[in-house]
């Protein structure tokens, strides 16, 4: 994120999730896109499902997964994205920072992260993606071992926008 700029708004695909918005408000804003409650409609066809925080947790609800039988503690994703046609979940942790701080040692986190959604999406049958949406502080050197790290056990990262082919969504 740019301080008192705008961030990324266009790429070669031309779709773009800014940080600075959450991935509905994002979406809805693209031509064709439309979302309703958390249902994700790509020229009226039903796409994916988004799901913030503590609405995960109701998604499980409604599948019938009872989240305290399969890990101890409840984790909140930033936001998620589950995207139908390539049976994904998207788990997506936006990390922002502009000085010294806690989130350094929070980036070391992901692949028990990872772990622990892929135990509860399990009986579902769903795949899992970590992926950090990262400001440019990142970029500095002192992180390149925590970003190789990131990337060894799977999981992804991007600064300042995730490109939406990235999950599997239509560009318009």
């Amino acid at each position: 994120m740019k301080v008192g700029g705008i961030g990324g708004s266009n790429t070669v695909t031309g779709l773009v999730f800014e940080g600075k918005t959450d991935l509905s408000t994002f979406l809805n804003k693209q031509k064709g896109y439309k979302v309703t409650d958390e249902n994700v409609y790509y020229k009226k066809e039903i796409v994916a499902r988004i799901f913030k925080k503590n609405s995960f947790y109701k998604f499980l609800e409604s599948e019938g997964v009872d989240w305290k039988s399969i890990i101890s503690k409840r984790i909140l994703p930033d936001d998620s994205i589950y995207v139908i046609v390539n049976n994904t979940m998207f788990i997506i942790e936006c990390k922002f920072q502009q000085s010294e701080g806690s989130v350094d040692e929070k980036l070391q986190t992901c692949d028990f992260k990872k772990k622990q959604y892929q135990k509860l999406l399990f009986q579902l049958n769903m795949e899992v993606e970590y992926v950090y949406l990262l400001s440019d502080w990142f970029k500095n050197s002192k992180y390149k071992d925590v970003l190789d790290y990131i990337i060894s056990v799977r999981c992804s990262y991007y600064f300042e926008y995730i490109p939406l082919h990235k999950f599997g969504l239509p560009i318009p």
